[in-house]
């Protein structure tokens, strides 16, 4: 009776799995997330919170025995400020946020990013911590010095929870954090100014980790005091544990709010003079790594296309449907983040473009340019982090039959998608079980899955588009401004 609470940026879910890996009870909510002129993008700590008190509490009522452990992730990066007591010294201000876009074209100038990049293996990007704990710095060093602790979302929630202050090693793993050492690299954090704020970082937890529910965490959630709770890995590494990666060259696709691509590896050797860009994550097992290129591009993007032609998510199956592989001629660069573009390069003026269009273009190919530009973003990350095993796919986007289509075809390979939506918290599930000593069958709950196969008679057709794709990325990268 663990339950594994997923705290994303726009909802917060709730699951409880059976000894096969299957959920048997879930609850969601969604999350508020403050857009603002300048591109900030905040959540208030206190709504966070009281989205995973709202599942919890509603899961825990539908269970028929008492609950075991809590096993927390969620959403990564960003920045989220509080005192000794949990209490947020300001509003949140999420990955999403482009208000460090000129600090951030800035450091890539002056050579901050390559040089912290050769030092950890992970690029930054505006919605980062060091990025925007820099901005804060300059404008609002009043804040910083209010806060005890500049954290992630995870683990303030852990702190409003258990009174515990801690950081995963996954969310620290970006972009201060030696990955081998699992320490954090001073001279990481002096390149880019911020070694006076060095105490607000806390250190990284040890692997396997277990906290307690204190009086005030356990009066929020009706459970009982001391119960233990995990707090990690967040969303990206624990999607990639809960789909059932497994091997080195495995990888995952999250077609979420963000295109997060990740490959599994061994290997904490990398390009020290490549694009600066990517994360280098540590997992719970200290031999193992994830090399994560998560792009700006995601589901977000269908949500503004779908608003913009004033159809409905539903309608884009059949639209995706009656449109041609190539999407008669349309192109399209999906950069549409107004923070720009994190990987697999860092461009905070990124900005998308749609190219071919004729008084014939209809919705669906505009529909399908789009949906294939982000298949082919996928491919260029993959490339980038190393893909050579089998792929796994989870996330919003994989419920359209079509669009997972399109990304097999891009890539060229067949796409494992696990049956049960709830990945993220099926990984922080299990990490808690590692944890816990609580045994279970991996390969059961991996079984649970279905293949979507590639065809090949839409492989050239799309090898033919992914060098467009790339021949216009680099056009368009020289003339992007912020």
């Amino acid at each position: 009776m663990i339950v594994g609470v997923d705290i994303g940026t726009s909802l917060t879910k709730a699951v409880v799995f059976d000894e096969d890996g299957t959920s048997v009870a879930s609850a969601c909510t969604p999350s508020e997330v403050h857009h603002f002129a300048g591109g900030w993008v905040e959540q208030d700590l206190d709504q966070v919170v009281a989205t995973v008190v709202t599942v919890v509490r509603e899961v825990a009522a539908r269970l028929p025995g008492p609950v075991t452990a809590l096993a927390l992730t969620g959403q990564g990066d960003g920045m989220w400020l509080r005192d000794e007591s949990g209490a947020a010294v300001r509003p949140a201000i999420s990955w999403l946020d482009g208000r460090a876009n000129s600090l951030l074209a800035r450091w890539q100038a002056e050579g901050v990013t390559r040089e912290v990049f050769r030092r950890t293996g992970s690029g930054m990007f505006p919605g980062c911590a060091a990025a925007i704990m820099s901005y804060l710095d300059t404008h609002e060093p009043e804040v910083l010095d209010r806060a005890v602790v500049a954290g992630y979302c995870v683990d303030a929630v852990l702190q409003r929870l258990t009174g515990e202050i801690a950081v995963d090693v996954s969310d620290a793993s970006l972009p201060f954090l030696d990955p081998v050492t699992r320490r954090y690299d001073e001279a990481a954090i002096e390149a880019c100014g911020l070694g006076h704020r060095r105490a607000l970082f806390a250190e990284p937890a040890p692997a396997k980790s277990v906290f307690r529910l204190d009086a005030r965490g356990a009066a929020l959630l009706g459970l009982p005091v001391g119960l233990p709770v995990t707090a990690g890995p967040f969303d990206l590494p624990a999607s990639a544990i809960g789909a059932g990666v497994r091997e080195a060259g495995d990888g995952i696709l999250t077609a979420g709010t963000t295109l997060a691509c990740q490959v599994l590896t061994a290997d904490t050797t990398f390009d020290a003079e490549g694009e600066p860009a990517g994360m280098f994550l540590c997992t719970p097992d200290e031999a193992e790594y994830l090399r994560a290129m998560p792009a700006m591009v995601g589901t977000a993007g269908i949500d503004w296309v779908c608003a913009l032609l004033g159809i409905e998510v539903a309608e884009i199956d059949p639209l995706l449907a009656s449109s041609e592989p190539g999407a008669r001629g349309a192109r399209a660069l999906p950069f549409l983040s107004v923070s720009g573009e994190r990987a697999p390069f860092v461009d905070a003026g990124a900005r998308a473009q749609f190219a071919g269009i004729s008084l014939e273009t209809g919705r669906a190919d505009l529909v399908r340019a789009l949906c294939e530009s982000i298949a082919y973003a996928a491919r260029h990350c993959f490339e980038a982090a190393g893909l050579s095993g089998r792929l796994y796919a989870c996330g919003g986007g994989v419920r359209s039959p079509e669009w997972i289509r399109i990304f097999a075809d891009v890539l060229g390979r067949p796409i494992v998608i696990p049956s049960d939506p709830g990945v993220g918290a099926r990984g922080a599930v299990l990490t808690a079980a590692a944890a816990l000593g609580t045994p279970f069958d991996r390969e059961r709950w991996a079984a649970n899955s279905r293949v979507v196969e590639f065809r090949p008679e839409n492989v050239t057709a799309y090898e033919r588009g992914y060098a467009d794709y790339q021949a216009s990325l680099s056009a368009a990268r020289g003339l992007w401004r912020l």
